[in-house]
């Protein structure tokens, strides 16, 4: 029985998968790109959409690789900040979700412009 045993352990039939509590593993993400400096958006995909965004009004525009990581520090800032926003204002609606609402409120006490609708 001792070897059967053992020879399961080894096989990793008993063995124990690390199970986490609900919400733990979404915490230590968020401490882990807290303490973060770099970038969270992958460069080679910005830097793509960028241009393919600049190729709509201008066909021969080149960029430099300093520019891009610029608009993308401005980029990141930007969404970082509307984040925190739109969560305080689920907050105070006595939610934990971050909901479409929230962004346009969010957007809205900013006073962005792209957010406003067109009163007809």
């Amino acid at each position: 029985m001792r070897i059967k045993n053992k020879v399961q352990e080894f096989q990793g039939v008993n063995s124990k998968f690390k199970r986490y509590r609900s919400g733990h593993k979404a915490l230590s993400e968020i401490r882990k790109f807290q303490k973060s400096t770099d970038l969270l958006i992958h460069r080679l995909p910005f830097a793509r959409l960028v241009k393919e965004i600049t190729l709509n009004f201008h066909h021969s525009l080149q960029w430099q690789s300093i520019a891009i990581e610029a608009i993308q520090h401005a980029c990141e800032d930007y969404i970082i900040g509307l984040m925190e926003d739109a969560n305080l204002s689920a907050i105070h609606a006595k939610r934990v979700t971050i909901m479409p609402k929230d962004l346009h409120l969010a957007q809205r006490i900013r006073g962005d412009k792209s957010c406003m609708k067109k009163s007809e």
